[in-house]
C-alpha cells in the first residue's frame, strides 16, 4: 500500500478508467490542445501530437491561458476529454472546467490532486481506474477524500446566495466559488472591486452554451466588469466576409455577457483602459496576460481565475482568499539573473518573459540584472504576456521596474541565469519558418496606442508589400484614439489593417488571410501559440523587424544584429 503522506483529494468524481499518460511539463489546454480532438497541438510541448482523449492524464499543474477551462468543457461535451486529470500541485483552470462540465452539463471529468508519493507511483503505472471513491492502479487501491466546502467561512450574504435566495444563477456561482476555495486551500472569500471576463471568445460552442445558459438563469454582475476580446469586429463583421453562422454565434456570445452586465470593452488588455486598477486593489480578473500585468506591473491583486469562474466572481463580488491575494504568497521562489546584451531592441522583452517562465514554470520569480535598463509599459506588457505562456505563476517581479520587485529579497533563493546562449536558442526556435512573410500580426495582447503610433512612424511613406498583409488588433478605446489623432488614416494609407474587438487569440478566416502560409509577430505569446492555433509557420522579431517584413515581404535571415557574434 502506498503511503499517501497527506491527503489525496477527488474534486470531481466519475467512474472511469484508462491508460496513464504522464506529462512531465504542464500544459495550457487553450492553444495547446485541439478542442475537438484532444490532441496536443502546442508545437513547443514535449508531448506534441499525443492524444489526451480517454486517458488518465498526469501533469504537475496546468499553465498558460485561463481559457483552458473552456477547452476542457468542449472536450467533455464532445466525448474527447481525458478520462481523468491528476495533479500534484494546486490547479484551478482545468479543475474549474471539469466542475462546470459536471454541474451544468452532466459530463464529468474526474479531477484528482495527489500527494507527491502517490503521484510519482501513479506516473509509473500503465493504467488506472477511479471507482467508489478510490484510485486503483498496479494492484493497489488509494482512498480519495472529498474537499470540505462547509468549512469555508461565509458572510450572511454569501450564505443567502448559496441557499438560492438570490436565484439559481447566484446559487451555482457561490457553490462553485466555495468548491474552488476548498480546492485552493482557502478558508474564506475576499471582496473584489472589479472583474474581467475572459470566456467570450467563440473558440468552440461550449463558451456560447455556458454564457447563454447563465443568462437564461438570470445571471447579473454585481461589480464593474470589463470584457475580453471577442471573435469578431462586433459592429463590422458583416462587411468582412465572415461566415454568417460564425458571426452570429460570436455576436450572441459577446451580447450574452453584455446583457449580464459586462461593459463592452472587448479588449484583452484592460490595463490599457483609463481606469486601470490601483496598487493593492483586490480585483477578480481572468485572461492570463492581464492578470500577470495587473499583479506584476500595477501591483493590484488577483488570482489567475479560470474562464467561467470570472463570471461567478463578477456576479458575487467575491473570490477565494488565497494565492497572490495574500502578501505572503507574492514573494519570489527563485532569482533569475539576466546577462543583458550590450545592445538590444524591443524583441528582448518578450524573449525574457518566455525564458523566465520556462525557468520558473510553477512559481513567482524575481528578475535581476535589468535595473539599469529603461522599460516602457509596452516592454513590460510583452514580458508579462510571454511569461504566461510558459509559467503557471500569476505574476513575476522585475528588480527596478515593478512595484514589489525592489522589496523582494534574493538571499537564499535558488538562482538561475538567462544567458546570451538562451536568447540565441529561443530566437532560433521562434524563427524556423522560411523568410517569406505573408502576414504581419501585431496585437497579442492588444496593441497599445503607442505601439500603433510607432508602427505608423516606422512605416513612414512606405506601403505594405503586394504579397504581404499587415494587421493590428486593438481594443475599442485605442481604436477610437487612433481615429481621433489621424494615426488610423496613416496606417490605412500604408495598407495596414486595424481591427477592434478581436485579437490574434480569436481571429479566424477570412479576417485572418486564408492564403497566408508564414506570419511574423513581435509577440512572444503569439510566437508560442501561433503555430498550434493557425497551422501556419511563425517568425518572430522586433516591431521594427515586423515593419520591415511588411514593406519587403521578407524576414531577415540569421540572428538579429544584437545577438550576432561580434
Amino acid at each position: 500500500m502506498i503511503d499517501g503522506c497527506g491527503v489525496n483529494t477527488l474534486f470531481v468524481d466519475n467512474v472511469t478508467k484508462g491508460d496513464v499518460l504522464h506529462c512531465e511539463t504542464g500544459l495550457s489546454f487553450w492553444g495547446g490542445v485541439d478542442p475537438e480532438t484532444g490532441v496536443i497541438i502546442d508545437a513547443h510541448h514535449p508531448d506534441h501530437g499525443t492524444s489526451l482523449a480517454g486517458r488518465i492524464v498526469l501533469m504537475p499543474t496546468s499553465r498558460g491561458s485561463c481559457s483552458g477551462s473552456g477547452v476542457l468543457l468542449q472536450l467533455a461535451r464532445g466525448g474527447r476529454a481525458p478520462a481523468a486529470l491528476v495533479f500534484r500541485e494546486t490547479e484551478e483552470i482545468l479543475t474549474l472546467g471539469a466542475i462546470i462540465a459536471d454541474r451544468l452539463f452532466a459530463r464529468p471529468v474526474a479531477v484528482l490532486r495527489l500527494t507527491p508519493t502517490a503521484y510519482d507511483a501513479l506516473a509509473k503505472a500503465p493504467m488506472a481506474e477511479i471507482k467508489g471513491g478510490s484510485l486503483t492502479f498496479s494492484g493497489q487501491s488509494l482512498p480519495l477524500m472529498r474537499p470540505d466546502t462547509d468549512s469555508i467561512s461565509l458572510r450572511d450574504a454569501d450564505k443567502n446566495m448559496r441557499a438560492g435566495h438570490d436565484g439559481p444563477a447566484r446559487q451555482i456561482a457561490m457553490d462553485v466559488l466555495c468548491l474552488m476555495a476548498a480546492a485552493q486551500g482557502a478558508s474564506e472569500l475576499i471582496d473584489v472591486s472589479r472583474g474581467h471576463i475572459d470566456g467570450c471568445i467563440l473558440a468552440h460552442d461550449a463558451n456560447l452554451d455556458f454564457a447563454e445558459k447563465m443568462q437564461e438563469m438570470g445571471a447579473q454582475t454585481l461589480i464593474p466588469t470589463t470584457i475580453n476580446a471577442i471573435s469578431v469586429d462586433r459592429e463590422n463583421w458583416t462587411t468582412q466576409g465572415v461566415v454568417p453562422d460564425f458571426g452570429i454565434k460570436a455576436s450572441r456570445l459577446a451580447d450574452a455577457y453584455v446583457n449580464m452586465g459586462a461593459q463592452p470593452t472587448f479588449t484583452c488588455a484592460p490595463y490599457l483602459l483609463d481606469d486601470a486598477p490601483r496598487q493593492g486593489e483586490a480585483i477578480g480578473w481572468s485572461e492570463s496576460n492581464a492578470v500577470i500585468y495587473a499583479n506584476s506591473v500595477l501591483g493590484a491583486r488577483t488570482q489567475k481565475h479560470p474562464d467561467y469562474l470570472d463570471l461567478f466572481i463578477a456576479m458575487t463580488g467575491r473570490a477565494p482568499k488565497t494565492g497572490v491575494y495574500l502578501a505572503e504568497k507574492r514573494v519570489p521562489i527563485c532569482e533569475i539573473n539576466v546577462a543583458v546584451p550590450d545592445e538590444f531592441d524591443d524583441a528582448l522583452w518578450p524573449m525574457l518573459g518566455w525564458l523566465a517562465g520556462a525557468k520558473s514554470p510553477t512559481g513567482i520569480p524575481v528578475l535581476t540584472g535589468l535595473e539599469a535598463l529603461t522599460a516602457t509599459p509596452d516592454d513590460l506588457k510583452a514580458l508579462c504576456a510571454a511569461f504566461g505562456t510558459t509559467s503557471a505563476a500569476p505574476m513575476l517581479h522585475v528588480r527596478g521596474h515593478t512595484p514589489e520587485g525592489d522589496q523582494s529579497s534574493v538571499d537564499g533563493l535558488p538562482r538561475f541565469e538567462i544567458t546570451r546562449a538562451d536568447l540565441v536558442q529561443l530566437w532560433q526556435e521562434f524563427n524556423i519558418a522560411d523568410g517569406q512573410i505573408d502576414l504581419v500580426a501585431i496585437g497579442s495582447p492588444h496593441a497599445s496606442l503607442s505601439e500603433c503610433r510607432r508602427f505608423a512612424q516606422l512605416m513612414g511613406d512606405a506601403q505594405c508589400h503586394a504579397g504581404t498583409q499587415a494587421i493590428l488588433t486593438v481594443g475599442r478605446t485605442v481604436h477610437a484614439d487612433l481615429k481621433k489623432d489621424g494615426t488610423l488614416d496613416r496606417l490605412k494609407h500604408a495598407g495596414v489593417q486595424v481591427f477592434p474587438d478581436l485579437c490574434w487569440c480569436s481571429i479566424t478566416e477570412p479576417v485572418f488571410p486564408s492564403a497566408a502560409s508564414v506570419l511574423m509577430t513581435n509577440s512572444g505569446k503569439y510566437a508560442h501559440y501561433g503555430k498550434g492555433l493557425t497551422g501556419r509557420d511563425v517568425r518572430f522579431g522586433s516591431l521594427r523587424n515586423c515593419v520591415r517584413a511588411a514593406i519587403t515581404g521578407r524576414a531577415d535571415a540569421g540572428l538579429p544584429w544584437w545577438l550576432a557574434e561580434p
